[in-house]
């Protein structure tokens, strides 16, 4: 049986799995009331067999789930890379059903979200609809709207609301904590023949060496960051400025935007300034591993910073980067003669803290352990690593960081783990986390059962044949 199949048998015997979330359902503010009572549904899922043209199908709380919405949100999972065909009608109101309960929940929490957020996100759906379709008016075409700030001003409600309901799942799940002995239990409780099975995988350690940057190259950095600020300062757009002159290129495009807490992945000095910071004040300019930084906090939501960055990377020379690669490559050379071990030249030699103190060896960003699962690594490491010998070292790489900028560096494979039946011992990590997910689903799914109980909810009769997982019909 192969490898993916075996996951996804595990998965669906231990999981309800629910479809996946539409970022771009529809909600009306000004469709008529057309909701008859709700009958009991059938056992079997099917089409409805009546549609009524961009009628209310359904209403939960203040809010309204439109015909139409399902429409839109077949577009969006399309948008997304998954393979709609076999998604009911009847499958994508459930999903939109639980959408508006968790949305309609989030304002009674008083959860908010920022317009400057939302206006962002719009603008990615647009941008991508229009490619899509073609023209700004073949999308209003499609989704039958008059004119572009009719359409413009609804889209907004709609990611709003959506970025509402993810916040509300994010809060439902937030304090749920596995515990050692539950994950055991957990384990103990799958039969040995549903046992997950986990890909082949290998651990792998880096040394990086960075070049020197001149001081001079430093203070012509931090004098730019405060020119940048006075203007800011004088009246001048942030954002735009972020756009133009950041060297984060993974936020230029939303104009240097990130929204972080205290357990965001940001390195501690950028915390630091962050949560120091009121809102509307612009720091000083302050370093990172990764360069110069400007911080402008625009929103501050409760234990959630909103705020907007500039980097700027001092600029190396290439006798400097030429010193670097000299430097590693007598590294390498020091290792293979056997002067010193790999693992002991990451800890005195390399640039990299987040891997110096372990040895060089790397942490899987989605699984925060070391191991990397062959079909899963990052197309660039794999590529790297994928044809090493065991012990052996690549030849130097010189990488260009899009924040830290360039460096050289050399890795080398640690440890290689075939295909396997899932290990208490072994894979505890992943174990754990499906342990947590199942304790996440379980946890959402009380919250969802007692909050119907305690909303208005209509369905409308058109949609009778449907079997939902919940209980909308109550």
């Amino acid at each position: 049986m192969p490898l993916k199949t075996k996951i996804m048998k595990f998965i669906n015997s231990r999981f309800i799995l629910t479809i996946v979330v539409a970022i771009c359902s529809i909600c009306s503010i000004n469709s008529q009331e057309i909701i008859k009572d709700s009958v009991k549904p059938k056992a079997k899922s099917v089409l409805p067999k009546k549609i009524k043209i961009d009628g209310i199908i359904a209403t939960v709380g203040d809010y309204n789930i439109l015909d139409s919405d399902i429409d839109k949100t077949y577009l969006e999972l399309s948008s997304q890379g998954y393979s709609v065909k076999d998604i009911t009608r009847c499958q994508m109101l459930s999903n939109l059903l639980d959408d508006k309960l968790y949305a309609h929940q989030a304002v009674q929490d008083s959860i908010t979200i920022g317009d400057g957020e939302v206006k962002e996100k719009m603008g990615e759906q647009i941008a991508y609809m229009v490619e899509q379709l073609g023209s700004m008016d073949k999308v209003l075409q499609y989704f039958k709207k008059d004119n572009e700030d009719e359409f413009r001003a609804e889209l907004f409600d709609i990611i709003k609301t959506n970025k509402l309901t993810a916040e509300m799942k994010r809060k439902i799940v937030d304090g749920v904590e596995i515990t050692p002995e539950e994950t055991r239990t957990f384990f103990k409780s799958i039969p040995t023949k549903d046992l997950p099975v986990f890909g082949a995988e290998m651990e792998v350690a880096q040394i990086v060496v960075a070049p020197k940057v001149t001081e001079e190259e430093k203070q012509k950095v931090i004098k730019r960051l405060k020119e940048i600020k006075a203007e800011v300062l004088a009246g001048a757009s942030f954002k735009t400025r972020a756009v133009i002159y950041t060297d984060d290129r993974a936020s230029a495009p939303s104009g240097g935007f990130y929204k972080i807490n205290r357990k965001t992945q940001f390195v501690k000095e950028f915390k630091d300034v962050a949560f120091s910071l009121a809102e509307g004040e612009i720091s000083e300019p302050f370093e990172t591993e990764y360069g110069y930084h400007i911080i402008m906090v625009e929103k501050i939501k409760g234990q959630e910073v909103e705020l907007r960055h500039i980097l700027m990377i001092p600029k190396v020379s290439a006798e400097a980067l030429k010193e670097a690669k000299e430097k590693i490559t007598l590294i390498k050379k020091r290792i293979e003669d056997g002067e010193i071990t790999f693992a002991d030249a990451a800890r005195t030699m390399s640039d990299e803290k987040e891997t110096r103190a372990n040895g060089g060896v790397l942490i899987n960003p989605q699984t925060q352990d070391t191991h990397f699962e062959l079909t899963k690594m990052d197309p660039t490491l794999y590529s790297e690593v994928s044809n090493l010998k065991d012990g052996a070292i690549t030849q130097p790489i010189l990488d260009d960081d899009p924040r830290a900028g360039k460096k050289y560096k050399i890795i080398t494979v640690t440890n290689r783990i075939n295909e396997h039946t899932a290990d208490y011992a072994g894979d505890y990590t992943k174990i754990k986390d499906l342990a947590l997910k199942e304790k996440q689903i379980k946890a959402i799914a009380k919250w969802t059962k007692e909050k119907i109980q305690e909303t208005y909810i209509k369905i409308n009769a058109d949609y009778k044949d449907c079997s939902f997982a919940n209980n909308w019909v109550k």
